[in-house]
């Protein structure tokens, strides 16, 4: 009875949540935006112009995620303009079959080509694209083509008349939800992390679900950076924006050194197999930290649901006895096992930290206290797009993955096209939405949508011709159409298969009040959208293919690069001590960032047919290899920042030197495919042994009795020799799986 009462209030919390969401408000803007217009015109008797302003709303409508809301308004514009203009262009595509259809492909290719300029650009393409194939569906009979063309940008205006009038209502709607979901994926990560703390774990699929969560991690943090750093001027600087940008760089602070690790996990493993009691105390620690910020999540404003800080205190003390006691009764072999449990500690105690300065700034904290973060050095971690029309020339040619994905999608509606003109289908533009709606850049993802969408129009079908053959009444249509519109638009990027079904669920009730042929407008439904996935799959793996091979050097230049800029930046910190400057933690946003698209480039790769999935182990073996690269470093750099550190040898520097060779040779071999490929010398273990002086002087004979500023020093000693050690191997090993691999 507990079990069933915890999951109705866990799918009740869901629920809530969901209708909190900023995909539901959404989806209500735009069943807003479009219904609107549409019984106004109904009520005054000019159905056209109502259709016209629903059409504009609806089409402007992809631009609007999540972002800074500046950003939003101009995509919001920019959409509303394109979709005009098309409109324009369309409603004169008045020409014989043979001369359109070439005309088609060529605009379908102009405006997909306007995703070079990235994410956004790529949504005001898509609302390009519903505007031209949509023009096909409705032809104005008591309009002029220019006054539909401009009813339609007026529909788009008003649409974002509605976005800003609900932002002026809830302004921090989408900014507490990313936190919200920030919180719960952190939690996510540091669980899967303390997992990988045990022995005989499921390692791989472990380390594939980190690369996920990571992943996910990294574009939530490039939201909330884009959201808290880029406000308007005129808005000045809130308190609640101040504690969100804190509250944030904790948090990117946390996913730090939850990736960093003290030492490699073969030397726990044999720790924890010699002391089992140790893996569920530090698990312990780890899996209350992630419940505490799942707790915090849930919370959101209200600070006195936040968990107090006395479970995790009373954790720490029994920890810090247990290793005590081990310390004292352990004998000089297994000291270094000592300094392993310190520094793991060490690191858990920080994580703490940053939670109870979580904890802390949300409770509300007079902010006169609190060091600000400066707004002008924080944006420099911003990247801005680049809108240069040069990179339109840059991208025109067969290397671009834009440019071919333009190319084969106009191809693709220009065929699409074709077999519906020429089989005289009911709607032969169903067929042309169905191909830009499931096509995408990558094979993988263009798979799956082919799978939801196909698995969603058939369901949404069944369900459809039940409710049809039941209500015959207009008026519950329309009511059911609304309901399944704001229900497709809400889910539609959390659960594309569960939104495919509504939307062909709201097509079939709004023909329902206009048609009396509605079983004919089902079958031809499904059928359109069977063929246009069909084409959209075929096209992928025929008409100029873009496979993860072809792209995943440049990523691994990329990621490599980007991890020896931070290698190289936390030497200089440790060289010339002080604060961490700006330029240290771009270097170390970039290395995140790199190593997450990797991961990402790799997934797509291997979603790929076998036959296209050239040296996939070895690309595997060198995406693992750059993770824990980029694991050691934030060790090393989480360490050197939060502790005192010694002054660095000519040994350390001569052995960064020897680290930075190895990248530099990696790279030499990425960059140039055609060099003559001799196998790496490697294995230079002596080089590590002769460099680094061992972590525990000779002349300590009794370890219990070390004072603490020498057990300091140790402790210093004993991370940075395992990380340098780790780090050399590391970069000999993807130097050796580098020059293995044939890139094409």
């Amino acid at each position: 009875m507990k079990l069933h009462r915890q999951i109705i209030f866990s799918n009740l919390g869901e629920l809530l949540h969901f209708l909190k969401s900023t995909n539901f408000s959404k989806a209500i803007l735009i069943a807003m935006a479009v219904t609107i217009p549409v019984l106004l015109s109904l009520r005054w008797g000019h159905l056209e112009i109502g259709l016209a302003l629903c059409f504009g709303a609806f089409w402007s409508s992809p631009s609007d995620v999540s972002g800074n809301f500046r950003h939003k308004e101009i995509g919001i514009l920019f959409s509303a303009v394109l979709v005009m203009l098309v409109s324009f262009i369309g409603g004169y595509l008045k020409f014989e079959t043979w001369l359109l259809i070439p005309v088609l492909g060529l605009l379908t290719f102009a405006i997909a080509f306007i995703s070079v300029y990235g994410f956004r650009a790529s949504l005001i393409s898509f609302s390009g694209l519903l505007a031209l194939v949509l023009s096909f569906a409705h032809e104005p009979q008591e309009l002029e083509v220019y006054e539909y063309a401009l009813l339609i940008g007026a529909g788009g205006l008003w649409y974002l008349f509605l976005a800003v009038a609900w932002y002026r209502i809830n302004p921090k709607a989408q900014t507490e939800e990313l936190f919200w979901e920030t919180y719960r994926l952190t939690a996510e990560f540091l669980e899967t992390r303390g997992k990988l703390v045990g022995p005989n774990t499921d390692r791989l699929e472990l380390q594939s679900k980190l690369f996920e969560i990571q992943t996910k991690l990294i574009e939530h943090h490039e939201t909330l950076r884009e959201i808290l750093l880029l406000s308007r001027k005129s808005s000045g600087r809130s308190g609640y924006q101040a504690k969100r940008l804190l509250i944030f760089v904790e948090l990117i602070d946390m996913l730090e050194t939850a990736i960093a690790n003290p030492v490699n996990y073969g030397k726990m493993d044999a720790l924890f197999r010699d002391h089992p009691e140790f893996v569920g105390s530090f698990q312990n620690i780890i899996f209350e930290m992630a419940g505490q910020l799942r707790t915090i999540a849930e919370a959101g404003t209200d600070h006195r649901k936040i968990p107090k800080n006395a479970i995790l205190a009373n954790c720490f003390e029994k920890v810090e006895h247990h290793i005590a006691f081990y310390r004292n009764g352990t004998g000089t072999g297994d000291y270094e096992g000592f300094l392993m449990l310190q520094n793991l500690l060490q690191y858990l105690k920080e994580q703490f930290e940053k939670l109870k300065k979580i904890k802390w700034l949300l409770g509300n904290p007079d902010m006169g206290s609190v060091d600000l973060v400066d707004q002008a050095a924080a944006k420099r971690f911003i990247v801005p797009q680049d809108y240069d029309p040069k990179l339109l020339l840059g991208n025109f040619s067969f290397r671009s993955t834009i440019f071919r994905h333009s190319l084969r999608l106009s191809v693709t509606v220009m065929i699409g096209y074709a077999l519906g003109t020429f089989f005289d289908f009911q709607n032969p533009y169903w067929i042309l939405l169905t191909i830009i709606v499931i096509m995408r850049p990558s094979y993988g993802l263009t798979k799956s949508r082919t799978k939801d969408r196909i698995i969603g129009t058939l369901l949404g079908g069944a369900i459809a011709t039940g409710f049809v053959f039941i209500i015959q009444n207009p008026y519950v249509f329309g009511a059911l159409g609304m309901v399944s519109l704001v229900i497709a638009f809400s889910m539609v990027q959390k659960n594309y298969k569960a939104g495919a079904t509504f939307i062909t669920l709201t097509v079939v009730f709004v023909y329902a009040i206009i048609r009396p042929d509605i079983i004919t407008v089902i079958q031809y439904r499904v059928l359109d959208t069977l063929i246009g996935a069909g084409l959209s799959f075929v096209a992928m793996l025929w008409i100029l293919p873009a496979w993860g091979f072809m792209e995943i050097r440049e990523q691994i230049e990329k990621s490599v690069k980007a991890n020896r800029g931070f290698f190289a930046q936390i030497a200089a910190y440790y060289e010339q001590k002080g604060k961490a400057t700006t330029t240290y933690k771009i270097s170390r946003k970039e290395a995140f960032v790199e190593t997450s698209n990797l991961s990402s480039a790799f997934q797509r790769m291997a979603q790929e047919p076998v036959s296209k999935q050239k040296n996939l182990d070895k690309i595997y073996e060198l995406v693992v290899l750059n993770h824990t690269f980029l694991s050691s470093l934030a060790s090393f750099s989480t360490y050197i920042q939060n502790n005192p550190t010694t002054k660095a040898s000519l040994k350390f520097k001569k052995f960064i030197s020897e680290i930075d060779e190895n990248l530099s040779q990696v790279l030499l071999l990425l960059a140039d495919s055609n060099s003559k490929r001799a196998l790496i010398e490697l294995g230079n273990d002596q080089f590590s042994k002769e460099q680094l002086p061992t972590f525990v002087p000779e002349d300590i004979k009794l370890f219990p009795n070390v004072d603490l500023k020498l057990e300091r020093e140790l402790q210093e000693a004993h991370l940075v020799t395992e990380q340098l050690h780790w780090l050399y191997s590391l970069s000999g090993k993807m130097l050796g799986v580098v020059s293995r691999i044939e890139f094409e």
